[in-house]
């Protein structure tokens, strides 16, 4: 479910953007928002909200690596094709993998990286119709793809390998959001000018979409998965992205789905396949 809710936000954050939206405005209303409605929806469902200060300390440092991907990637889209973006960013798997094996001395696994590869070639495979360059400075495009890889992954093992695994998913999930809301105001103050008060009914269906399907749900769902399948396993069905990405493509954007999509989204069920059967082995 994550991954394809999370695949929504390219479609919303662009289209954001087109209507004039600044980086801050985008991100600002898209983690504020959220922040909202998961903090009623933690009320209403009890969840506890108290945090020691270590664990205040640690949420923040995710809070900063969650933030740093979003804003990387929304820079991504100003510069560079969506989908070079895309193909780029679908490379935190290998990231996570590759840092669990020589930090965290994870297992070393054949059947683990050969998913990787594969889920790899199947993300580009579906990307590529979209790889040709769109405007803007591509240098900054790359770059800030490239930065979201590692700060994505690194959010990733954050909550695994740090106290954050013992709280509550919701008031995680709401924290890292809240502070981010945060970042990016006070960011658009400092360099925007300020953050406009929208008031258009189709904008705000835009935001809603992103805010809601694509952040607050995404988001809590990725930090339960990460919590119960760990890093590694949750990295690699991340790559399922690309597939939410091709079905707006078809439907919305009337694109063709083509040899190479139907390649694609093989290789990443074969992958993702592997995973899973490896998982159930070792738990017989």
């Amino acid at each position: 479910m994550s991954s394809a809710t999370f695949g929504l936000a390219p479609f919303f954050s662009i289209s954001l953007l087109a209507v004039g939206f600044s980086s801050f405005e985008v991100l600002t209303y898209r983690w504020g928002v959220a922040t909202v409605v998961l903090l009623l929806f933690g009320f209403l469902a009890g969840c506890n909200f108290r945090l020691g200060a270590k664990e205040f300390m640690t949420v923040f440092g995710l809070s900063l690596f969650r933030a740093v991907t979003s804003f990387s990637l929304v820079i991504a889209y100003q510069n560079i094709a969506s989908g070079v973006a895309s193909i780029i960013h679908f490379m935190y798997p290998l990231a996570v993998a590759v840092v669990m094996i020589v930090f965290c001395r994870e297992k070393k696994s054949v059947v683990t990286f050969t998913a990787i590869l594969l889920s790899l070639i199947g993300a580009s495979l579906l990307s590529s119709g979209n790889i040709e360059f769109s405007g803007g400075d591509t240098g900054v495009g790359l770059v800030a793809a490239c930065i979201s890889v590692f700060s994505y992954a690194g959010y990733i093992i954050g909550v695994r390998k740090s106290c954050a695994v013992h709280i509550d998913s919701t008031a995680l999930t709401c924290y890292v959001m809240g502070l981010g809301a945060l970042f990016f105001f006070l960011g658009g103050m400092c360099w925007e000018g300020g953050i406009r008060l929208e008031t258009n009914g189709i904008t705000w269906l835009y935001i809603l979409g992103l805010a809601l399907p694509a952040t607050a749900i995404s988001n809590i769902t990725l930090v339960k998965a990460i919590k119960l399948a760990g890093p590694t396993l949750t990295s690699l069905f991340g790559a399922l992205e690309p597939l939410t990405a091709v079905l707006i493509g078809v439907f919305v954007f009337k694109e063709l789905f083509t040899v190479y999509s139907a390649m694609g989204i093989a290789l990443i069920v074969v992958s993702v396949s592997l995973v899973v059967f490896q998982e159930k082995r070792k738990r017989v």
